[in-house]
This record gives C-alpha cells, sequence and structure tokens, in this order.
C-alpha cells in the first residue's frame, strides 16, 4: 500500500463526523452525510422554475456516472413545457386510478405493505402507510381482500389518489425522461444489464445532487404500469425507434414545510447489515458493529470538549 492510501474504518468515520482528526489526516464527509440526507419526495414542489444552471448540473453530473468500456448509453430529456408536463400528468393520474381501482397495485406489490410500526421494525424493508384516511384505518388488515377493494371504490379512494398524484406530477416545474441506446440496451444479453447498471448510476449521481441543490425528486412510475399509457407517454416525447424510454421522474425544489398527500408512506428503515452483508461466503453474514463503536472513546471526547 502507497504511503498516500490511508483506510478509514467506521470507527475514523464516526469520530471525523463528530469534528476530530483521524490519523492527522481531515476526511470530508460531505458524501456521506449527502447519501445519508438522501430521500424521495412524496410532497409538492416550490413552484419556482428549476434554473438553467441547476438543470445543466444535473445532466453533467449523471454522465459522470461509471458505464461499461464508457459506452455512457443514458440519454435524458428535460421537460419544462407546461402543456408536456401537464399532458404527461394526466398519464400519470389516470393510470394511478386505473391501477387502484382495479385492485393491480395491491396484487402485484403486496409484500411491501406494513401497516404497522412494528411490522416495519422486523421486516426493515418495504413501505409504511402512516398517512390513511380516518375512514380507511381500520380496513388496513383487509386491504387486498375484494370487499376492501370493493369499499374503497365506493368511497372514491382511486380516484382521490389519482387526482393527487397528477396534482403532484402537473406542479412540478422540471420532468425529466431517462432513455436508453438500444445499440447498448439488448434485454437478454449481457449488454442489457450494464447498460442499466450505468443507468443507475446515473440517477443515482442526479439524485444526491437534488439534495445539495435543496431540490426533491420522485419517480414518476405508475404510467409505466399501464402499457398504453406508457405507450402515449413516448409519442408525447417523440422516442425515436433507437431510444427506449426507461423512467421519469419530477423535479424541483423543497419548500420549508412539507405538505403529504392524503395517503402516504415513509420507507426510511433500512435491514440490518447482518441481513444484507457476508463476509467471504453468503454462508458467513457479517456481524454487526459493537456499540461501543457508536460512541467516541474518552481521548475523543475530551477532543471535542465533550
Amino acid at each position: 500500500m502507497s504511503e498516500s492510501a490511508v483506510v478509514y474504518s467506521k470507527n475514523d468515520f464516526l469520530a471525523r463526523a463528530r469534528g476530530a482528526r483521524v490519523g492527522g489526516a481531515g476526511l470530508d464527509l460531505e458524501l456521506y452525510e449527502a447519501l445519508r440526507r438522501r430521500r424521495t419526495t412524496n410532497g409538492p414542489f416550490l413552484p419556482d422554475l428549476v434554473s438553467p444552471e441547476h438543470q445543466r448540473m444535473l445532466v453533467e453530473v449523471a454522465a459522470m456516472a461509471p458505464s461499461h468500456l464508457n459506452s455512457q448509453p443514458w440519454r435524458f430529456v428535460l421537460i419544462d413545457d407546461p402543456e408536456k408536463i401537464q399532458a404527461l400528468a394526466k398519464e400519470s393520474g389516470e393510470s394511478m386510478t386505473q391501477v387502484f381501482r382495479d385492485g393491480t397495485f395491491f396484487k402485484r406489490y403486496r409484500p411491501y405493505f406494513r401497516f404497522s410500526k412494528k411490522e416495519m421494525e422486523e421486516k426493515r424493508d418495504g413501505i409504511y402507510f402512516d398517512q390513511l384516511p380516518s375512514v380507511l384505518r381500520p380496513f388496513t388488515r383487509q386491504v387486498f381482500s375484494p370487499a376492501a377493494q370493493a369499499l374503497m371504490n365506493r368511497l372514491g379512494v382511486p380516484r382521490t389518489l389519482g387526482e393527487d398524484n397528477r396534482k403532484l406530477v402537473a406542479g412540478s416545474p422540471l420532468l425529466l425522461a431517462v432513455l436508453l441506446d438500444k445499440t447498448e440496451y439488448r434485454p437478454g444479453e449481457l449488454s442489457g444489464f450494464y447498460s442499466i447498471f450505468g443507468m443507475g448510476a446515473a440517477i443515482e449521481n442526479i439524485w444526491l445532487m437534488t439534495t445539495e441543490l435543496g431540490m426533491g425528486i420522485q419517480f414518476v412510475s405508475f404510467p409505466m404500469e399501464v402499457p398504453e399509457s406508457w405507450r402515449r407517454i413516448q409519442t408525447l416525447l417523440d422516442v425515436p425507434e433507437d431510444l427506449e424510454l426507461m423512467a421519469v421522474y419530477r423535479l424541483g425544489y423543497l419548500p420549508e414545510e412539507k405538505r403529504r398527500p392524503s395517503i402516504d408512506w415513509t420507507s426510511t428503515q433500512r435491514k440490518r447489515i447482518d441481513q444484507y452483508v457476508f463476509r467471504n461466503s453468503c454462508a458467513t453474514p457479517e456481524t454487526e458493529p459493537s456499540p461501543e463503536l457508536a460512541e467516541p472513546n474518552t481521548a475523543e471526547k475530551k477532543e471535542n470538549g465533550r
């Protein structure tokens, strides 16, 4: 290992985060903190237009992502035309209404729904529905039954959800369409995997950049659940034959007071290290760090004035 190569332990990171200096070298944790602050925005954005400078920064950091053989298979469409945003919002709202009304959403994603803090703590994944209209709360456990589906339809829940979603997308000052070059994106071949891998890295760069810019971002996923809706969006964006539309996101600046939709969820819980990391083989789960690593030692406390 060269003299300039330094390996930092979790203790080092924790100590440096508290203002200590580790091994005589400063360690910049800005990226670490940006990762910790990364969130999906379920609520509305400010109406302010996203500045051209910030739009440029978002696509520039996307291009900094790694890709197989530097193929850079990603393409992006920045959408700030109000008419196109309204049209895409209409597709999003109507498709959400449809998949909730016919029960498709619940059938597809049932394994990921949590309806109590206890369940969320046990599973440590999925989404926790912590905001529901009072009329629906008694029926959360029966949400997947035909009777509950019929009740939600009678109460107009799918329509309410769809309209909430339409307003969120319509009120977003910027949409971002993500596409892949079909000469690189060939499903069923390794190039298809490499392209998706690179696209994911590019999107994560954008996501982290929004955090630094005081912006929020959310996946506009419901049109993808309805093939006809997705095809209309492709037409709306004039997607050529050599490109594949992969995703659409909504972006904007965050208000100080974050209002939530009438039906909403949180997803901040993460699995324990020993649930997703292994040491040397899949037969040996990684052990959780001991509790004392969470607190600085006496010398660190003294250095930090604690």
